[in-house]
């Protein structure tokens, strides 16, 4: 089966960086587009990030313009996102997607707070 695996969220001060991690496996990696969303309190799931198969296309939020690179390996099934100059309001939980063939797909999420 499809499966997605998040890492590196944790506790950062505004200003400081965050790389996540998104290990895939039980699909073609290569062959898909992958997204990174994220989830706040209160909030709707929004669209971060997203990278084409080969990586050549990527787009962003208005929000994290700027701030956030999205990347993949497909040498190793896993899409990164950097995360620089951080906000508050990035706090969120964040999670990796992908559609297959097979139907959406996503991670169980990691935890970002920005917060003194």
């Amino acid at each position: 089966q499809v499966q997605l695996v998040e890492s590196g969220g944790g506790l950062v001060q505004p200003g400081g960086s965050l790389r996540l991690s998104c290990a895939a496996s039980g699909f073609t990696f290569s062959s898909y587009t992958m997204n990174w969303y994220r989830q706040a309190p209160g909030r709707e799931r929004e669209l971060v990030a997203g990278i084409s198969p080969s990586g050549g296309t990527t787009n962003y939020a208005d929000s994290v313009k700027g701030r956030f690179t999205i990347s993949r390996d497909n040498t190793k099934n896993t899409v990164y996102l950097q995360m620089n100059s951080l906000k508050p309001e990035d706090t969120a939980v964040y999670y990796c997607r992908v559609l297959t063939i097979r139907g959406y797909a996503w991670g169980q999420g990691t935890q970002v707070t920005v917060s003194s």
